[in-house]
């Protein structure tokens, strides 16, 4: 659900992605799990400054993508 929430709004925003999908991808699913300190929640949103977000929030993840002038 979060995943589709978080794609839903980078849709609306016309804000270009690169989705990995972590079922498919070992490698990510361990990045995963190491960024959340041993957790696999998703969605990971990693952002071009090297921060990331985990299951943001709508509002976040939009105060995020503004504070790096994507939108």
């Amino acid at each position: 659900g979060d995943c589709r929430r978080s794609e839903r709004l980078f849709e609306e925003l016309d804000v270009q992605i690169n989705h990995i999908d972590v079922e498919n991808d070992s490698s990510a699913a361990a990045k995963v799990i190491e960024i959340n300190g041993g957790a696999q929640s998703i969605p990971v949103i990693v952002f071009s400054d090297g921060t990331h977000l985990t299951e943001p929030s709508d509002i976040e993840l939009k105060a995020k993508l503004q504070a790096l002038s994507i939108i």
